[in-house]
């Protein structure tokens, strides 16, 4: 976490581009899907950390390329071969015979970051500094020490690597932050008196002179009541909509006192787990970010350990950081500079989901107006 703050000029950048656009939006004065446009947003961060460049979504607001639904597609394939894996080698030909030439999915992403890479490529060919820093950045971009460390050791940090590892960013980077930025906002949303109390904490700071325009992550840190509302959002609703599964290994194991023999598949769905009454308490199904806020330290720690919409020990999301510090400095910005309201059909029921291993919500309308109360 530590070494990803230096990359807060990059949100913060998207944080200006994207209220800009919020603004244009409350002047048509029609409802906007915030899903697509907090996408914009999270694919716009990602593009920056990776390539120093943004990707262009929040400069059009639309999907650039077809990005947006290149990975939809590649999730919904990846989804039912995840489950049904004898399929794979039946159906991959197939699909890659029918994508053509221009690709599809995974495919069209991978052809798409390769692209930035050549571009990144012909950019290095200028003069620049040992340690990989251009002048007058604060941070290094990931394909910058990619290239460096391919550079150290091209053996052992192939270009394979390299493309994987922008690839990766751009896969797990996007859709699971605008999912949680979603979550975050449609619950503040649904329990208006949680946006009004989270408000208040924000003004606050504003008036002591705690936060300026931008927020950073350390300030962000110091304000509890937000800091319970993501956590209570992403424990209602967690990106990843299906276990990481583990394979029983020789001998068996006993889980929650139920044994297993070997070459059983197991696993637990951060869904079922964060819904467990005795852990967080009869109201699990509600949304009540107090319940972060308890003085019972025995029953904070419990939930912290049954918490895990990034996931627990090996399987712990390795991108967390980066989604934590966009939800940590976005959030207060727009409770704090902007007013919301959910279209008819989502104040009169909950929102629709698909599930194609991330949880995506659908057609998530709501008319965004500049506040314009003094603080």
């Amino acid at each position: 976490m530590s070494s990803l703050v230096s990359y807060e000029p990059y949100v913060d950048e998207c944080t200006d581009l994207f209220s800009q656009r919020l603004q244009e939006v409350a002047s048509a004065g029609a409802y906007a899907d915030m899903g697509h446009w907090l996408q914009c947003y999270a694919f716009d961060v990602i593009g920056l950390i990776t390539y120093s460049k943004r990707l262009g979504f929040l400069d059009r607001g639309e999907d650039i390329r077809g990005v947006i639904a290149a990975l939809e597609d590649h999730l919904w394939y990846a989804t039912f071969t995840g489950i049904f894996s004898w399929l794979h080698k039946y159906l991959f030909p197939i699909r890659n015979w029918l994508a053509g030439p221009t690709g599809t999915g995974r495919a069209y992403v991978m052809k798409f970051t390769q692209e930035r890479i050549a571009e990144h490529e012909k950019e290095e060919t200028k003069a620049i500094p040992v340690d990989g820093m251009e002048e007058g950045k604060t941070s290094m971009d990931f394909l910058s020490k990619f290239f460096k460390k391919n550079a150290d050791d091209p053996k052992a940090f192939t270009m394979y690597h390299l493309s994987m590892g922008c690839v990766s960013n751009m896969v797990a980077g996007s859709d699971t932050t605008a999912i949680s930025l979603s979550a975050i906002l449609y619950y503040l949303l649904k329990f208006p008196q949680t946006f009004e109390t989270l408000r208040q904490e924000i003004d606050e700071r504003q008036r002591e002179g705690k936060i300026g325009h931008y927020i950073t992550f350390k300030e962000s840190q110091e304000m509890p009541y937000l800091q319970a509302v993501m956590k209570e959002a992403l424990r209602m609703h967690p990106a990843t909509g299906l276990p990481l599964e583990r394979v029983v290994p020789a001998g068996g194991a006993s889980i929650c006192d139920q044994f297993f023999p070997e070459g059983t598949i197991v696993g637990i769905n951060s869904w079922v787990a964060h819904r467990n009454t005795s852990v967080f308490g009869p109201d699990a199904d509600v949304f009540r970010p107090e319940r972060w806020l308890s003085s019972d330290k025995e029953k904070l720690s419990l939930m912290d350990r049954n918490w895990m919409p990034f996931g627990l020990g090996s399987r712990t999301c390795i991108g967390r950081h980066i989604s934590h510090l966009e939800m940590s400095k976005l959030i207060p910005m727009l409770v704090r500079d902007f007013d919301f309201s959910l279209a008819p059909h989502l104040q009169a029921a909950d929102w629709e989901t698909t599930n194609y291993w991330f949880v995506k919500p659908r057609d998530f309308q709501v008319k965004v107006m500049v506040r314009r109360q003094g603080l």
